[in-house]
């Protein structure tokens, strides 16, 4: 019996020593469990993904020191295996390092190998930085009798053979180990877990294998990791999952005989199928996580949102409050002579409803000074959407002089609808330094803000908000409608343009179904046609935008990387 640690910690990246700290609690705490070997995740040593970091001198030297401390505190828990993820310099052409595995015990390297399958793909970028490892590289070490297989994320999802030509889970099948160990950064989009759930299921029941995958968590800038790890029996049934969104440090037993993981009093477990999370919690739990860990690796305490009594800084707020605490988050009403009566009274109630602090900053006089001064310079009136932007403008200036002066990181409020139109104004309401909701559409966001009321049972966000007609309130009686198509439309139509085979299932039909649709009538072609060439046209703005927390498959920023000045195929 081979008693194994899955330590499914959160480590900062380039935090080496921090990172190492965690590792040896986790180390601890397996021991006193009496394992034989712990698990980290991918890349655990410097957290995934460093990027550009590894081709600076003093982070390589970092790392190879990092790798010797490591080893020392191997030392200071005896007789254990760590499994761990860590660049490793190579020498000879191509690039400088290996994303590699390493086992260790007792301050010696016991096993290497390095990962295979290097995904350059949506938010991935490993051929920049690593050189894959050689084919046919399959590596077992024998602990406590049992024959341990090793491989490193991308590694196990090409089981089908469709994206690279190498597949490591037919390597490990020739060589018959008892079990493979899988060590993971995936980051977490809605329907991930089911995918890799789905993907490994199948792999460990084709080749007859058990396996223990351990996934990384926490928030590195616009990417979450869920952690989830699990465990999978030789027949493909789920038979272990760790908790998401938190660490996680748990010890199973594996049976080499049965190839089969037990518990502690080593009784076989029994296929589990936990219920998914609800999508509106999926992205509660998603981004609360994103902003905490962000805010903290920043070295921000408290959060600053503009409060314009509409749902998107309502949503906002509340999720602000969940992550950073009430007394931690500050909002701004900042009312101008188009706004409405309920601009104000309803972002009070708001507020109030969550415990936090509003001030009011009223910007009518300030953008009368612009208007005053605008048509002597330059012999024109300030009007029409030049004076739409600058009230943007103004207010956007006021949240980052807030900003600067008490140290408080700024909040973006805009949804991926807008964004992705591009109906939100540069150096405005694009000021911030993370955006919560540019991975949610419009309709997810009323969505997300009538669970966050059911789920605390009394009213958070108030129904006054989430019931009035959206609006930017920049000039005289504005409704969103005016620019664009309702919101139920346009995000279907946005769905396909942005995610297209992308969309889990569920979404996938309808907005297939609203497209197809549309495309029967000339105008609803020229409304898809008008549509993408507004994406198109305003990928500028999402270039300067703060970054967003990614919750979809296909989010703006690295995962999508448009050119800016091109001829859009529409």
């Amino acid at each position: 019996m081979l008693r194994i640690t899955s330590a499914q910690i959160n480590p900062t990246i380039g935090d080496i020593d921090g990172n190492i700290r965690l590792m040896l609690e986790a180390a601890r705490q397996a021991r006193l469990d009496g394992s034989q070997l712990v698990v980290f995740p991918e890349m655990s040593l410097t957290a995934y993904y460093p990027g550009d970091m590894l081709d600076e001198r003093p982070f390589q030297q970092r790392v190879a020191e990092g790798i010797q401390a490591l080893k020392r505190a191997t030392r200071e828990v005896p007789e254990l295996h760590w499994v761990v993820g860590a660049p490793l310099q190579r020498e000879g052409p191509g690039k400088k390092f290996y994303n590699a595995l390493l086992v260790l015990r007792n301050g010696e390297v016991l096993l290497q190998y390095a990962k295979q399958l290097l995904p350059t793909y949506n938010v991935f970028d490993e051929r920049r930085h690593f050189e894959p490892g050689p084919e046919h590289s399959a590596r077992t070490l024998r602990i406590e009798g049992v024959r341990v297989a090793f491989m490193v994320c991308e590694d196990g999802w090409n089981d089908d053979g469709a994206d690279y030509s190498v597949n490591p889970f037919s390597q490990l099948a020739e060589v018959l180990p008892d079990l493979v160990v899988s060590i993971n950064a995936s980051p977490s989009n809605i329907g991930k877990r089911e995918q890799r759930h789905q993907v490994f299921s199948k792999a460990c029941a084709r080749h007859k294998l058990a396996l223990l995958y351990v996934n990384q968590i926490g928030g590195h800038d616009q990417l979450v990791y869920d952690g989830a790890s699990f465990a999978v029996d030789a027949s493909g049934r789920i038979v272990f999952e760790a908790q998401r969104f938190v660490p996680d440090v748990t010890t199973l037993g594996f049976d080499p005989g049965h190839q089969s993981f037990v518990d502690a009093s080593g009784s076989p477990l029994q296929a589990v199928q936990p219920e998914g999370l609800h999508t509106m919690d999926f992205y509660r739990r998603q981004i609360v996580l994103g902003l905490k860990d962000y805010a903290r690796r920043c070295g921000f305490r408290q959060v600053v949102v503009g409060s314009s009594g509409g749902i998107d800084s309502a949503l906002t707020l509340a999720l602000a409050v969940e992550a950073m605490g009430a007394d931690n988050v500050v909002a701004i009403t900042m009312p101008s002579r188009f706004s409405s009566e309920g601009s104000v009274s309803d972002s009070v109630r708001l507020c109030r409803n969550l415990g936090i602090a509003l001030m009011e900053h009223p910007i009518h006089a300030i953008v009368s000074g612009y208007e005053q001064g605008f048509q002597p310079a330059f012999g024109e009136r300030l009007e029409g959407l030049a004076l739409e932007n600058l009230q943007a403008r103004v207010r956007g200036t006021i949240l980052m002089a807030y900003s600067n002066r008490f140290g408080h990181l700024l909040l973006t409020t805009g949804n991926k609808s807008e964004v992705s139109v591009g109906y939100c104004t540069l150096y405005g309401d694009t000021n911030g330094g993370l955006g919560l909701l540019g991975d949610l559409y419009k309709t997810e966001v009323f969505e997300l803000s009538r669970h966050l009321n059911q789920a605390a049972g009394r009213e958070l966000i108030p129904q006054a908000i989430i019931d009035k007609p959206p609006s930017a309130e920049l000039a005289p009686d504005q409704k969103d409608t005016d620019s664009l198509p309702p919101y139920e439309v346009l995000d279907e139509i946005l769905k396909q343009l942005i995610e297209g085979e992308r969309l889990p299932a569920w979404e996938k039909a309808r907005s297939l179904r609203t497209v197809a649709e549309l495309q029967a009538s000339e105008a609803g072609r020229a409304l898809v046609q008008r549509v993408a060439r507004m994406i198109a046209r305003n990928e500028y703005k999402r270039r300067q935008a703060p970054p967003v927390l990614r919750l979809r498959p296909r989010a703006f920023g690295s995962g999508r990387q448009m050119p800016i000045a091109a001829v859009s195929a529409v």
